[in-house]
């Protein structure tokens, strides 16, 4: 691709998608853990959500959720733990295990989207990060508004 080639709006975000996937993905691998298990440990950084709360952010049904949290816990890396607030709900939270592996895949992770913004000037990333942000936050307004209709 040259410098006077622009891609389509489609086309751009879905090459950035997988530009970014890609740099997630490899660093995952090298962790020894799936894509769906970085992003439980990426969820579990900052909260404890029951399993339906997990099942509904990852949009995941209750049996695949159950095989994830599973798998992670097997290795260590989640726990489950009784709801303080509804006896028959379980709550998922990260093990120090789970979080030492997430921030280091994060660091690297990290690296690698800094070395791909580094390639843009200083104007086009703030232009990149504000532009996401609004989709990022137009999409989860969306989807509020749809369960509040339902």
């Amino acid at each position: 691709m040259t410098s006077d080639d622009t891609l389509s709006p489609v086309d751009a975000l879905a090459q950035l998608a997988f530009l970014v996937h890609g740099a997630l993905e490899r660093r995952a691998t090298e962790a020894d853990i799936s894509i769906s298990q970085m992003r439980l440990l990426g969820i579990l950084r900052d909260r404890e959500p029951t399993m339906n709360e997990l099942g509904a952010r990852m949009a995941l049904d209750k049996s695949s959720i159950s095989g994830l949290v599973d798998r992670a816990e097997r290795r260590g890396l989640v726990m489950r733990v009784p709801s303080s607030t509804d006896r028959r709900s379980v709550r998922v939270r990260v093990t120090d295990a789970g979080r030492e592996l997430t921030h280091t895949v994060e660091q690297r992770f990290d690296a690698d989207v800094l070395a791909l913004l580094a390639g843009i000037s200083p104007a086009q990333q703030s232009a990149l990060v504000s532009g996401a942000t609004a989709l990022i936050s137009a999409e989860a307004r969306a989807r509020a508004a749809l369960a509040d209709a339902g």
